[in-house]
């Protein structure tokens, strides 16, 4: 059973009769992921009305197309029908590296904060990638900004929540955000987002005291950096990074099935991502990123889905960008391939030094 088959068979009962859990948590993470640019809404709009404008849309507008599914099944279910919606907000700069989102959804006891994470745009996956070597990128503040102003215009507890980058920003606003604000903050849920460098969430205890992190037995995306919150692991009946897509997480009832472990193949990814960061230094990073995305800029596509659509038509203009690099960046490429696929070979021979149990034995 997955989130839509929990709509159909929970969304008969309002909150007031069977509680807010983890499962629609997520939904309601997932909820910001919608193609919001292609209607009109207004703040206080209900979701079934939502529901009507967006079931109308062509599949194509939708990232997944269970994402159309998600909003027909919230639309006709007397649990999510009523609920209000405010402060829509879609902000992507190319020029800024940024791609942000988020809406608010009004409960009857708090408020739900949903951060969008990575869509398919270009920006957005660099920015994610800047990740690599920047303390915070753009989305992390735009983040911060959006809660500090939904708690000044709300009196409401707040629940937060994001999937991927989402779960990131969810949780670097809640670390971040005006002091006064934490004691409002009910949980933050990250489902399968990124983890922060130390120094990010160094003397974060008192919020991370109200983190979950949830990710699939196979994750990547999720185990990125360092999490002192306490992590879960789901099951996901996908392989590999295609366990990334939560719509394959299964639930029984109104819980998510858990596993005690991670996979071996989740593991060596994780070992040689942490490998390939210590052996590597920011600057060379950065330079590696920029590198890689402006060839991938040259092609004129704004999405993967555009590129995909173009890709042999954008070779030539992609090759051309690559021949007007200079031989220092082309030198720190290849050097940068070399020190990834090093620590790729080695994650195979080493036993893992970041000890993922550890993580999860806080959880008891």
């Amino acid at each position: 059973m997955n989130i839509n088959d929990y709509l159909i068979w929970r969304g008969d009962l309002p909150f007031s009769l069977y509680e807010f859990n983890e499962v629609d948590s997520l939904i309601l993470s997932r909820f910001s992921y919608l193609p919001f640019d292609k209607i009109t809404i207004s703040d206080g709009d209900k979701l079934s009305e939502i529901s009507s404008k967006m079931s109308t849309l062509k599949d194509d507008y939708y990232k997944i197309i269970d994402d159309k599914e998600l909003i027909v099944n919230l639309g006709n279910s007397i649990r999510y029908k009523d609920l209000t919606v405010s402060d829509l907000i879609l902000n992507k700069s190319i020029e800024a590296e940024k791609q942000f989102g988020a809406i608010t959804i009004h409960l009857d006891d708090f408020i739900y904060v949903s951060y969008i994470g990575t869509d398919n745009s270009i920006v957005g996956w660099k920015e994610d990638f800047n990740m690599s070597f920047m303390k915070n990128v753009p989305a992390q503040i735009e983040g911060v900004k959006y809660l500090n102003n939904i708690a000044s215009k709300y009196s409401d507890k707040i629940w937060i929540g994001g999937h991927s980058k989402g779960g990131n920003v969810a949780i670097y606003s809640a670390l971040y955000c005006d002091k006064k604000i934490i004691d409002r903050i009910i949980k933050v849920d990250n489902f399968d987002g990124p983890g922060f460098e130390k120094s990010v969430i160094a003397n974060g205890n008192k919020v991370l005291a109200k983190v979950n992190t949830y990710i699939p037995q196979g994750s990547v995306i999720g185990r990125l950096l360092e999490h002192d919150e306490k992590v879960y692991v789901v099951n996901s009946h996908n392989k590999g990074i295609l366990q990334h897509d939560i719509y394959s997480w299964e639930i029984i009832k109104d819980k998510f099935v858990l596993e005690n472990k991670i996979t071996g193949s989740s593991e060596i990814v994780n070992l040689t991502i942490r490998q390939w960061l210590t052996n590597t230094t920011p600057q060379n990073r950065k330079l590696f990123v920029d590198a890689v995305f402006e060839l991938l800029y040259s092609s004129n596509s704004e999405s993967f889905r555009e590129l995909s659509k173009t890709w042999t038509k954008d070779i030539p203009e992609m090759v051309e960008a690559y021949s007007e690099i200079s031989k220092e960046d082309k030198k720190n490429i290849i050097k940068m391939l070399k020190e990834f696929g090093k620590a790729f070979s080695s994650a195979f021979k080493e036993e893992s030094k970041y000890k993922w149990e550890e993580i999860l034995k806080r959880n008891n």
